[in-house]
């Protein structure tokens, strides 16, 4: 029988805090009983709200901590107030020293990501970690990364989130060889800046035999679900999501609008109502909430802020699926096999 996977919460972080991350962990209790939490926060609010949640006390070990990282504070200041003493530090401390399989917090994503390079630091063969988040698609799902990690990416940082990103399809949606794109501006080979192009170059001369190149890809397929990996920098990333986030909502507004308008809509609205309540869960921001940091020596995952406790608790899952599935051994592996191939073509060539 598999061990419990232990999830370390930084109870204090998100728009609500303590009244989001407890209710939450109830949640994914409910939904994976296999969960262990370690929690950590201000030991006034937490304790108040392990009472009303006497499951997640039973399942839980709580460690007090004196400082929480507030969503407004830069990560130079996080880092130097909070580092070794905050809920959030310390949540993410537990998974390097083998206490917890992984870290979830819905606080600040900044200092969230500076303390997890900080602390955990980045592989041995990664240069800048990505955030990576799955996207609900015509097909099913996709892995987009980076939305936000960093802003900007040379070739060879593209190459290497083209590698976890399809680690991470692996893991999660059972493939041998997941089809991995390059977003771009067009598909034409011409087409888009320079390290684009260029991270083209690598993918497809590197012939990697765990994930499938596909080329560039454009914005549009991102929802037809047209590979199962998008690679991009942080920066274009984080718009796309946004501009999905407030697509979906917009869409949802004017549904709602119209289904109110007239007696016929609302009788129109009562015979497709379950095609509507389909639509609705597919658009639900909350079935894919949370950023997986990949390219760290640990498994970190960020929740959306502002969401509610059934989303804290598909950010959980999301590491549990993480954990169970062995994302950080299948990311080693397949870097692993490229830099040893590529090793002895640099040796060469300098013998040359």
């Amino acid at each position: 029988m598999a061990a419990d996977v232990i999830v370390s919460l930084d109870v204090m972080g998100g728009d609500e805090g303590a009244e989001l991350v407890i209710p939450g962990a109830a949640e994914a209790l409910t939904r994976r009983p296999d969960i262990r939490f370690k929690l950590f926060g201000e030991r006034e609010i937490v304790e108040p709200l392990l009472d009303r949640y006497p499951k997640v006390r039973d399942a839980s070990d709580f460690e007090h901590c004196e400082i929480s990282v507030r969503m407004d504070d830069k990560p130079s200041q996080a880092l130097r107030h909070g580092r070794r003493r905050s809920s959030m530090w310390r949540s993410i401390e537990a998974v390097k020293r083998g206490e917890a399989d992984f870290a979830l917090s819905a606080g600040n994503t900044g200092a969230l990501m500076a303390m997890a390079k900080f602390c955990l630091r980045t592989t041995a063969d990664i240069e800048r970690p990505a955030i990576a988040a799955l996207w609900p698609t015509l097909r099913g799902e996709s892995v987009v990364l980076d939305v936000g990690a960093t802003i900007g990416a040379d070739a060879q940082q593209l190459f290497d989130f083209a590698v976890m990103g399809g680690a991470m399809a692996r893991a999660l949606f059972d493939l041998e060889k997941p089809t991995v794109g390059l977003l771009n501006i067009g598909v034409e080979e011409v087409k888009g800046l320079e390290q684009i192009r260029e991270a083209g170059i690598l993918l497809r001369e590197a012939n990697l035999p765990n994930i499938a190149y596909s080329g560039f890809v454009e914005g549009d397929d991102i929802g037809k679900g047209t590979v199962d990996v998008v690679v991009t920098e942080g920066f274009s990333g984080n718009i796309a999501l946004k501009t999905a986030e407030g697509t979906a909502k917009q869409i949802a507004t004017y549904l709602r609008s119209a289904m109110r308008r007239t007696l016929l809509a609302r009788i129109g609205y009562i015979f497709a109502r379950h095609a509507f309540d389909r639509l609705r869960d597919k658009m639900d921001p909350r079935r894919g909430n949370g950023g997986v940091f990949l390219g760290l020596n640990g498994i970190v995952i960020k929740s959306h802020g502002g969401t509610d406790p059934t989303g804290f608790a598909t950010a959980v899952e999301l590491g549990y699926s993480m954990v169970r599935n062995r994302l950080l051994e299948k990311i080693n592996n397949d870097l692993s096999v490229y830099y040893q191939s590529v090793e002895p073509a640099v040796v060469e060539a300098g013998a040359a």
